[in-house]
């Protein structure tokens, strides 16, 4: 599904290549992001509606929201690449892995907060930690490489 999507007067081509799927796989302006969104008992209250039909459909509307709000952002390399980088800018606020660890498809690796929202980076495949680049209480770009696998 493609829908567009507008924060802050500023308009985003966002596809999701199938919403059922884990990870689900969302397109921004050519930019493949993974998201693995975590099941609730319920919603929150903190989830705004849509002021109108005009702004998003009931259908789009979960999907566009999922990166951006509560749902935790996975690293956005390819399955398979080496590098973990930072999918938004923010700060780390735990590092749950070590160089050398073994990590499995989808592991937590770290929390990024941005925006008051707290993300986790899983990993995009399985492997061993060659490097942990980042720390707690460290600020970091859009991009930046936070950890590597060895080959």
């Amino acid at each position: 599904m493609k829908i567009t999507v507008k924060v802050d007067n500023q308009s985003y081509e966002v596809e999701v290549v199938d919403v059922h799927a884990r990870p689900v796989v969302a397109l921004v302006n050519g930019e493949r992001f993974e998201v693995w969104p975590e099941e609730t008992s319920r919603p929150t209250a903190a989830a705004p509606a849509p002021r109108s039909a005009s702004q998003a459909t009931t259908a789009a509307r979960p999907a566009a929201a999922q990166p951006a709000a509560s749902a935790p952002a996975a690293a956005s390399t390819p399955a398979g690449g080496r590098a973990v980088h930072a999918p938004i800018p923010g700060v780390i606020i735990s590092v749950a892995v070590k160089a050398g660890d073994a990590i499995a498809h989808g592991q937590e690796l770290c929390v990024l907060e941005a925006m008051k929202m707290k993300n986790v980076i899983r990993a995009s495949r399985a492997g061993t930690l060659a490097q942990v680049l980042v720390h707690e209480g460290q600020h970091v770009k859009h991009h930046d490489v936070l950890m590597e696998f060895a080959e």
